[in-house]
């Protein structure tokens, strides 16, 4: 029996529903907004529903996941120059399920449980459309990783200069779904420069949107004391490369037009 529904739309709640559909004026198209690069949501997925997703994972995924770990090298340190010259390469500890491919044991859990289906549903897109307020291509990425105690994600701004398709930006959205055993977890973006903005990702059905590149990190997930062999974060990921403005009819996810009544009632 499938757990995740096949459509993604049948997640959301009202406020969700209004994103999806273009009626609401505060989060559709905010990324296009200058300064705007990141916004988290709450409130736009079931509770009930982002609980029974939350089981599924815990029960299906858990034991087809593969380690991605890639350390601080020492040289970064031992092999410096000069003084304050230090690089920092992308550093990452989490557990993955890359459901790219048909063969991986990943795949086949999560096809059984309806995963795959839901992320590959229209609506899926069309909510990262309707924030990015960007058409987007119909073909995207997606992606399942578990933050366990410990597992973080440093610096890094997700820049992919030499993929000419990307290489102007993109779209990355994340759903969600920690289990209580959790303490805290942040993502830390930059302002101006500056590491100076904090959104928590310890959330149960929170969805957060990414106009990339941009420089952030993933801090270390904390457990509640001693909760440690509980406590996980799950993400599922979509990655969406803009559609190209010249384009055929319906080969893209249009975001979809801002309702002239959601105009007035964000005026209000």
């Amino acid at each position: 029996m499938k757990s995740f529904p096949s459509d993604f739309a049948d997640l959301l709640t009202p406020k969700g529903r209004r994103i999806l559909e273009g009626r609401d004026r505060e989060a559709c198209g905010l990324l296009l907004k200058p300064g705007h690069r990141f916004v988290a949501l709450g409130g736009v997925v079931d509770a009930r529903k982002a609980a029974a997703c939350l089981a599924a994972l815990e029960s299906s995924l858990e034991g087809t996941l593969t380690a991605m770990e890639e350390p601080i090298p020492p040289e970064s340190i031992f092999g410096m120059t000069e003084n304050y010259e230090e690089l920092l390469p992308k550093t990452v500890r989490v557990r993955t399920a890359m459901l790219e491919s048909r063969r991986s044991r990943s795949w086949a859990a999560a096809e059984r449980v309806g995963l795959v289906e839901m992320m590959r549903s229209e609506s899926f897109a069309a909510f990262a459309a309707a924030v990015s307020g960007r058409p987007l291509r119909r073909k995207w990425g997606i992606q399942a990783l578990c933050y366990g105690p410990g597992d973080y994600a440093g610096p890094h701004n997700d820049h992919h200069p030499e993929d000419e398709e990307a290489a102007n930006g993109y779209v990355d959205m994340h759903l969600t779904f920690a289990t209580r055993a959790v303490a805290h977890q942040w993502l830390i973006y930059s302002k101006q420069g500056h590491f100076s903005q904090m959104s928590s990702v310890n959330t149960l059905g929170g969805i957060t949107v990414y106009r990339l590149p941009f420089w952030h990190y993933t801090t270390p997930l904390m457990a509640r004391p001693g909760a440690e062999a509980d406590a996980r974060r799950w993400v599922l990921l979509g990655t969406f490369l803009d559609a190209p403005e010249q384009r055929r009819r319906n080969a893209a996810i249009e975001p979809p037009p801002v309702s002239a009544a959601s105009v007035l009632l964000a005026k209000r």
